[in-house]
C-alpha cells in the first residue's frame, strides 16, 4: 500500500454540554501540538470534523497560560492556520485510503458526537484493519467506544489504552456535566486501561498501531509516537 504522507485529524462539531451551561469544543492545544510535530516530520495533517463546517473551541483552552504551552499561542495568532477551522470537511467526505494515520483530538465536545458517528467508527475500522496507525488523546478515545472490527469485536478489546481519567474529570470540575466516564466505558469494552500515577502527567500507551494519550499534555508525545511508527 503506497504511503500518502497525510494524517487525518478528526475534531468535534459540538460546542456545548447537553445537561449543563458550559461551553466546550475542540481543545486547541491537542490539535496544534500534534499538528506541529507531524508537519515538522514532513507529513501533511488534514483536519476534518464530524459534521463539517465551523469547529467550536473550548474557551478554557484559550486561556493565556494554556495557549503558551508548546507554542499554541503562535498558532492561535496565525490567521491562515485558524481559518482551517472555519469550514472543515466532514468525516463523511474523507476516505481512509488517502491517509497513513488517523488522530482523534479531544475537548469535551467529542464525548457527544464521536461515539455517535457511524462514519467515524467505520473509518477507524478501516484504518485499523489496513494496519494503519490509529491514535487519540485525552477525550479523543471516546471515538473508539463505537469502533468495531469486521468480526464484531470492539477495536479496543484486549488492547492497552489510556484516555482522560475520572480523577481528572473531578479535578476539572466536569464530573457532574459529562455524560459518562471515559475510563469506565473503555474498560466495559474490554480495554486494558491505565493512567499515569499523577493526574495530568504526560502518559501514552502504545499497543501495535494503536496509540493513545491520557490528557492535553500528552498530545505531543502521541504525535512523536505516531511519527515514529510512520517512519
Amino acid at each position: 500500500m503506497a504511503k500518502t504522507n497525510r494524517i487525518l485529524i478528526v475534531v468535534t462539531s459540538v460546542g456545548e454540554y447537553e445537561k449543563a451551561g458550559y461551553r466546550t469544543g475542540l481543545w486547541l492545544g491537542e490539535l496544534t501540538h500534534f499538528y506541529d510535530v507531524a508537519e515538522r516530520a514532513g507529513f501533511e495533517p488534514v483536519i476534518a470534523s464530524i459534521s463539517g463546517g465551523y469547529v467550536p473551541l473550548d474557551p478554557e483552552s484559550l486561556a493565556h497560560d494554556v495557549l503558551r504551552e508548546l507554542g499554541t499561542d503562535k498558532r492561535y495568532a496565525d490567521r491562515q492556520f485558524m481559518d482551517k477551522l472555519k469550514d472543515t470537511p466532514s468525516v463523511a467526505e474523507v476516505d481512509a485510503d488517502d491517509y497513513d494515520a488517523i488522530y482523534l483530538t479531544g475537548g469535551h465536545g467529542v464525548m457527544f458526537d464521536f461515539p455517535r458517528s457511524e462514519r467515524l467508527a467505520e473509518l477507524l475500522r478501516r484504518f485499523h484493519e489496513s494496519d494503519k496507525v490509529v491514535s487519540a488523546v485525552c477525550h479523543g478515545p471516546c471515538g473508539l467506544l463505537s469502533a468495531k472490527l469486521s468480526d464484531g469485536e470492539h477495536l479496543v478489546g484486549g488492547r492497552q489504552v489510556t484516555g482522560f481519567s475520572w480523577p481528572e474529570e473531578e479535578l476539572a470540575k466536569r464530573d457532574q456535566a459529562v455524560p459518562y466516564s471515559l475510563q469506565d466505558e473503555l474498560k466495559r469494552r474490554g480495554a486494558h486501561y491505565s493512567t499515569a500515577d499523577t493526574p495530568f502527567a504526560t502518559y501514552v500507551r502504545e499497543d501495535g498501531h494503536l496509540v493513545t494519550g491520557q490528557n492535553p499534555g500528552s498530545a505531543k508525545a502521541v504525535a512523536d509516537a505516531v511519527v515514529d511508527r510512520l517512519r
